[in-house]
């Protein structure tokens, strides 16, 4: 065994991990970080930025197809080759994992392979190198994907995001099992390049945390597309041969070219060590304070904490926790207003609560809501304009609480929401706002007047 003194030992170099890495090293601190995988986590390599430049691709087909005589049947399979292709040369360039490693020790720091363990207070073992932390520990452990207890599955060659971002080409079929925000990303993508999809939701609807109303809407569109939903069914067998998996819903048999298994992830917290610090190795999510402190010495950041299983949480608790080793001062962590996009088609920008949040909340909830169609820039963009935007105020307050965007551009729409829900703008000074004509962002002005009418 080696024993190595340093400031701070950051385990999992996620994107907050690596971003709180960054930032420590140049602070002058001496930092080691642990990573036994990819140097930037999910995000650049599995998540954000492939599964993104799927979507695009899928879009633009999308778009072609709707110019009447020039793109032919949108059942007909287009060629993935060049998805394929741009995924894998963003993945050997802006996004490689050496590159990664090497931007970090630029900055000062160490990068160690490896699985870190926490075996003491202060102390992190890699293999057989220890290192005592004098300033404390950084916790960045992220999720993987949770593979469900369905008899026969676990052994089979399915598809999780990391095997679907990796394909060659868009199979014939494709089952995805799950209706979240990857399931439904990923069905839309294989279905516009040509696969029969078919999406198996446990759930009585698809993307059950947002709100009923983008729910419904999503459903509508893809069976508008071609895709088979089926939800409130649960797998109860999966089997594999000859090329090909079958799904038994119990009374019910799928098959498919492909399974896609998109049923959630969970936290990489079990045999972290955190037994030794006394917390709960065995635990959903990891405890923090409003700085991210987990218990004297140890911060963690990211998916663990339970926040929010996004990047932008987790670089946005990074800075929080880096400021809190340094001793330096600032606003804690706050969620109120945090955001999240589905990258479907219509897209669906949240930000905050929605309207069933709000009521467990006990607040005197309002809600306004504007039909994008309806709006003049709907009315323009004609084809592909379904969507809505969905505002919810806490009444006794004159605040908005929360809002949902879905339709062209959601995501971007949201950015204004998101402001009037973080800075908690009064919905009386929103009426004041000129928004510009002819844009979506004008059915902003039809939500909030419809705040105050009468609902059946």
């Amino acid at each position: 065994m080696t024993v190595q003194d340093v400031d701070v030992v950051v385990i999992g170099l996620g994107p907050g991990g690596e971003n709180a890495a960054g930032l420590l090293a140049d602070a002058g601190l001496a930092v080691v970080g642990v990573e036994a995988r990819l140097v930037g986590g999910e995000c650049p390599y599995y998540a954000c930025v492939p599964t993104k430049i799927m979507v695009r691709a899928a879009d633009l087909l999308a778009d072609g197809r709707r110019i009447p005589g020039m793109a032919g049947d949108a059942t007909v399979r287009a060629d993935w080759g060049p998805v394929a292709a741009r995924i894998r040369d963003e993945a050997t360039t802006n996004w490689d994992d050496k590159a990664a490693v090497d931007r970090l020790t630029g900055r000062g720091a160490t990068v160690v392979r490896g699985r870190g363990r926490i075996t003491a207070p202060g102390e992190v073992t890699v293999g057989d190198q220890v290192f005592r932390a004098r300033r404390g520990i950084l916790v960045n452990t992220g999720t993987e994907p949770v593979v469900p207890p369905i008899d026969g599955l676990k052994d089979l060659p399915y598809w999780t995001n990391r095997e679907a971002v990796r394909a060659e080409e868009a199979p014939e079929s494709l089952v995805v099992l799950g209706g979240g925000v990857v399931g439904v990303e990923l069905a839309q993508v294989f279905a516009r390049f040509g696969s029969r999809v078919t999406i198996v939701q446990g759930g009585e609807r698809l993307i059950e945390r947002e709100e009923p109303e983008a729910s419904a809407l999503l459903r509508k569109v893809f069976e508008r597309e071609g895709m088979t939903v089926r939800t409130g069914v649960k797998a109860v067998g999966a089997s594999y041969a000859d090329n090909t998996f079958t799904l038994d819903l119990g009374g019910e048999k799928l098959t498919a070219e492909k399974l896609l298994v998109a049923t959630g992830r969970r936290n990489n917290l079990k045999g972290l060590g955190l037994d030794v610090l006394g917390l709960d190795d065995g635990a959903r999510t990891l405890e923090v304070d409003d700085r991210l402190r987990a218990a004297e010495g140890v911060w963690a950041v990211g998916d663990i904490t339970g926040k929010g299983a996004f990047t932008h949480v987790s670089m946005y608790q990074s800075a929080i926790a880096v400021r809190d080793i340094l001793g330096e001062d600032g606003p804690p962590a706050s969620y109120h207003a945090v955001p999240r996009v589905t990258f479907t088609d219509p897209e669906i920008g949240v930000v905050g609560l929605i309207e069933s949040e709000a009521r467990d909340k006990g607040l005197t909830v309002r809600t306004g809501t504007a039909q994008i169609p309806d709006s003049t820039r709907g009315f323009i963009h004609k084809v592909d304009n379904d969507g809505f935007i969905k505002l919810v105020e806490d009444a006794d307050r004159g605040v908005l609480v929360g809002a949902t965007v879905m339709g062209p551009a959601g995501g971007e729409i949201l950015g204004a929401l998101s402001v009037a829900v973080h800075a908690e703008v009064p919905v009386e000074s929103l009426r004041q706002l000129i928004t510009a004509y002819p844009t979506f962002h004008r059915a902003i002005e039809t939500a909030l007047s419809d705040l105050n009418s009468p609902k059946g």
